[in-house]
């Protein structure tokens, strides 16, 4: 209906209401009434014209349209009149919402969303498992050997591919600098398993997977576009990676990193590795893909290439590294890692942290109406129905939520920015971004928001509360005592929450400061770590290699400054780095079927020093001997403790037969932590005078500014070789924080939503205690005038403010005891109920809230009773 025909309407009905009354009236001065008398008379008998008016509308078919819209502008009207009280509840549901909103995304986008390949569900990640009997499962890299025979005897899948990541040299060309790539090498029918095209140029053939073929390389989308300028004619142009020529056959999607977010370019497998290394069966290093068939289930699949493993297994009993089990976990699952949950502990922080958002604002909303009894008892007592009062209130709520939630999403928008920028290593991070799945979560945050907010502050005064207000003859009253009590017990959940959110975010700092705090074994301080690679196609044989690094680490010892410098596989906190089985020659040989392993290092003779790692015993290795002669092996103390129990090692004999060497114990080193928060692993370090490694992380000590030596490195290595490439320059510290960015992310994150929860229980507190007061002012000037102290009235209030806040807190500490243990698995080296952060949360908590009463407190105190009964 127009406004004009809304309009004609209502003037219709007034002259009919109008029409129908002057009718009455004249029938009763007819009986013989005086005009006056006469008008009272018609007026009891026809009724009260407002409440027909209203009642001749609700029979209109747009009534209930006009009502909605008549409640809206009032509401928007009243907004208005309280911009204080309006932004501050915008600002309030903004914050909560948006925290929803940017966790949500984050969720969906790396857990719930499928994965962007064909058919998603039917892909597994497989593994192998069981090295012993009775073990239990695990998820293990397979050998190239066992994954060839699963391709071949399984008939539980459509089929099976592999992938291993590497990392390899680019060449310069073009005035450009080489550079350091994140690689990941593919069996020819990865793509076709996974369901994905290039976006330009080909797929790898079997002809491309095999080491008589021409090199061939897929770029990823990101990498064309920054290196070779998203210039087409890159396709079927040669590249050189690691010294050796590569044709770019084809250029991946945007967004595909397969097998993980760093990877930049990809090649067949089976080309670039010797027949011999894929067919060895104990030397697990590849991951596997599998496609189900149609109607196989993962665990049909898993039962199936078990059967296979076993009986590889049972014909090389002599082999004890030869798993005898498989295991398989969905292939998201995989591509997830260890992300989940924290990810869903973040999201409980921020439903908190909503939670207690809206309690802020249903606690505003209370404090409003209770301001407005009078007005809403007078409405009532004229006509207004309850119900009608009711929807004005969910009304502005909603107003509020909407106004928040539209702040909100702008708020996610921006945090979702911020984390691409700084967790670009965070797995599935392309798939987050906000969508219309996103926008209808938002719609429906904001519509529960304004119901919760909404209803509480609606029934916080029922029918009979708003009339019981026309008797009320003081202000010290207008607000009611039910008002009141509901405030404190709704503020007294919010500080329970807050509690909760503290207590969390300071489990997960404590546990990260004896995360970064733990002991390495080495020096952290004044150390720079350099990463460096020798292409094989260079330096193919010992000599070359030993010559180089040797030639490399004299030059770099001769920089002015430089303390120490040595080389190493892998240094303290990098990872696992590889291990060796090997036998004791001077032990009796073991079972059939058991053998000996620990992590191997390839160092040179001054690592140690230079890492600041203890010679306990014996000595380092002999700086004259050289490939074949450089025999010996330093161990590790737990190597030592672990395989020569109650026996000096010093000039006992290790033999590895994977690369054929027997060397002697020469000496005992310190343990090291291979990655930081893990228990110290036995360790074998082998010379790198050998010239067996080619791949490694160059050390420097210096007790100035050792960041200054990363450019004089890198010209160094540059004037040996123009084509290496120095990469990953990072302090010991720096590097430690790499491998700890998960934990200060979840930390960091879970402290601010506590911080933020933390204030909005503040700000309830001080806006209960000055509610109070407000309400309560001619009450404390009775008290004073009649001879009350002062301090007495400021400290019975504090009592009355705190009374929310211990309550808060003791059910903040009980749910605390639960969200604890829920916990567990995300602490270093702390309890769950770790009285220290119990105690400092309780105390933080009291003081807060001290000083967020203490404001209304003094001003109570501080009242002139002839004043506040005046302005009674």
């Amino acid at each position: 209906m127009k406004k004009w025909q809304i309009k004609k309407r209502d003037a219709d009905l007034e002259r009919e209401l109008r029409s129908d009354l002057e009718l009455e009236e004249e029938e009763r001065r007819e009986d013989g009434l005086s005009p006056e008398e006469a008008r009272n008379a018609a007026l009891r008998s026809f009724g009260n014209p407002a409440l027909i008016r209203d009642q001749t509308h609700a029979t209109c078919s747009w009534s209930r349209l006009e009502s909605l819209m008549r409640d809206l502008r009032f509401s928007l009207r009243a907004l208005g009149r309280t911009p204080g009280f309006t932004a501050i509840a915008i600002l309030v549901m903004a914050l909560g919402i948006g925290a929803n909103v940017a966790l949500f995304t984050v969720v969906r986008g790396a857990l719930l969303k499928p994965l962007p390949f064909e058919d998603p569900d039917r892909l597994v990640m497989l593994y192998e498992t069981g090295l012993h009997e009775g073990d239990a499962p695990g998820f293990n890299v397979v050998a190239p050997g066992m994954y060839a025979e699963w391709k071949k005897q399984n008939r539980s899948f459509r089929n099976l591919a592999l992938a291993m990541d590497i990392r390899v040299g680019l060449s310069g060309s073009g005035g450009q600098l080489p550079e350091k790539l994140n690689s990941a090498e593919f069996s020819w029918d990865m793509l076709p398993t996974l369901g994905v095209q290039p976006a330009l140029g080909r797929d790898f053939t079997p002809a491309d997977d095999s080491p008589s073929a021409n090199g061939t390389v897929l770029l990823s989308w990101g990498l064309w576009k920054r290196r070779f300028g998203g210039n087409r004619e890159i396709l079927n142009q040669t590249i050189y990676l690691d010294a050796m020529p590569y044709t770019v056959i084809g250029i991946m999607p945007a967004g595909f990193d397969f097998p993980n977010p760093a990877t930049q370019l990809w090649t067949p497998v089976y080309h670039d590795k010797s027949p011999e290394m894929m067919a060895v069966l104990d030397f697990h290093s590849l991951r596997v893909v599998g496609r189900l068939k149609p109607g196989v289930s993962a665990a049909q699949g898993v039962a199936d290439l078990s059967l296979i493993s076993r009986r590889i297994h049972n014909a090389n009993l002599s082999d004890p590294f030869i798993y005898r089990g498989a295991n398989s976990r969905p292939l998201l699952e995989h591509m997830v890692g260890d992300i989940k949950k924290p990810l869903y502990l973040l999201l409980e922080a921020t439903f908190c942290l909503l939670l207690i958002a809206c309690l802020n604002v249903a606690n505003l909303l209370v404090a409003r109406a209770a301001s407005r009894r009078k007005e809403l008892a007078i409405r009532t007592a004229l006509g207004g129905g309850w119900l009608r009062l009711v929807r004005e209130r969910l009304i502005e709520s909603l107003l509020l939520s909407a106004a928040g939630g539209t702040l909100g999403l702008v708020l996610a928008a921006a945090a979702l920015v911020w984390l691409e920028q700084t967790r670009a290593d965070m797995s599935r991070v392309e798939s987050i971004h906000i969508d219309g799945v996103v926008a209808a979560f938002t719609v429906g945050i904001v519509v529960l928001c304004a119901l919760f907010s909404g209803l509480i502050a609606a029934f916080s005064a029922g029918d009979k509360g708003v009339l019981s207000s026309l008797h009320e003859a003081s202000r010290s009253v207008s607000g009611g005592n039910a008002g009141a009590r509901l405030r404190k017990v709704l503020l007294g959940v919010e500080v329970g929450l807050t509690v909760v959110l503290l207590i969390g975010a300071g489990l997960l700092l404590k546990s990260y400061e004896r995360l970064r705090s733990a002991d390495m074994g080495c020096l952290t301080q004044g150390v720079l770590t350099m990463h460096l690679g020798l292409p094989d196609a260079r330096y193919a044989s010992g000599a070359p290699r030993a010559d180089f690094f040797a030639t490399l680490l004299e030059r770099v010892r001769a920089l002015p400054s430089v303390d120490a410098a040595g080389f190493v596989t892998a240094v303290p906190g990098e990872g696992y780095g590889g291990d060796f089985g090997f036998t004791i020659i001077e032990h009796p040989p073991l079972p059939q079927g058991s053998g000996l392993f620990a992590l191997n290092r390839w160092a040179d003779p001054k690592y140690f020093a230079a890492m600041g790692i203890p010679i306990l015993r014996g000595r380092t290795f002999d700086v004259g001997k050289r490939l074949d002669g450089a025999n010996e092996v330093v161990i590790s103390q737990s190597f030592a403790n672990q395989f020569f129990p109650g026996e000096d090692p010093i000039g006992k004999h290790v033999h590895v037969e994977l690369i054929h060497r027997t060397a002697v114990v020469v000496g005992i080193v310190g343990d090291t932590r291979y990655t930081i928060g893990m228990k110290p692993l036995p360790v074998q370090y082998y010379p790198l005078t050998a010239g067996v490694e080619t791949v490694g992380t160059l050390v420097i000590r210096s007790s100035r500014n050792v960041e200054q030596f990363a450019l004089p490195v890198e010209r160094i290595v540059a004037e040996m070789d123009h084509d290496l490439v120095v990469s990953d320059a990072l302090t010991m510290d720096q590097l430690l924080g790499k491998h700890t960015s998960d934990q200060s992310f979840n930390a960091t994150l879970l402290t601010a939503f506590a911080a933020l929860s933390l204030l909005l229980a503040a700000a309830g507190l001080f806006g209960v205690m000055s509610y109070i007061v407000a309400q309560r002012t001619t009450e404390i000037g009775i008290r004073i005038a009649l001879g009350a102290k002062r301090e007495d009235v400021l400290r019975k209030m504090l009592l009355d403010g705190m009374g929310p806040a211990v309550l808060g807190l003791g059910l903040g500490l009980a749910a605390s005891v639960e969200a604890g243990r829920m916990m567990r698995d995300l602490l270093y080296e702390i309890k769950p109920l770790d009285p220290e952060v119990f105690l400092a949360v309780a105390a933080v908590l009291l003081a807060v809230a001290a000083l967020a009463c203490m404001a209304p407190a003094w001003r109570a105190s501080r009242l002139d009773p002839m004043q506040a009964l005046r302005a009674d």
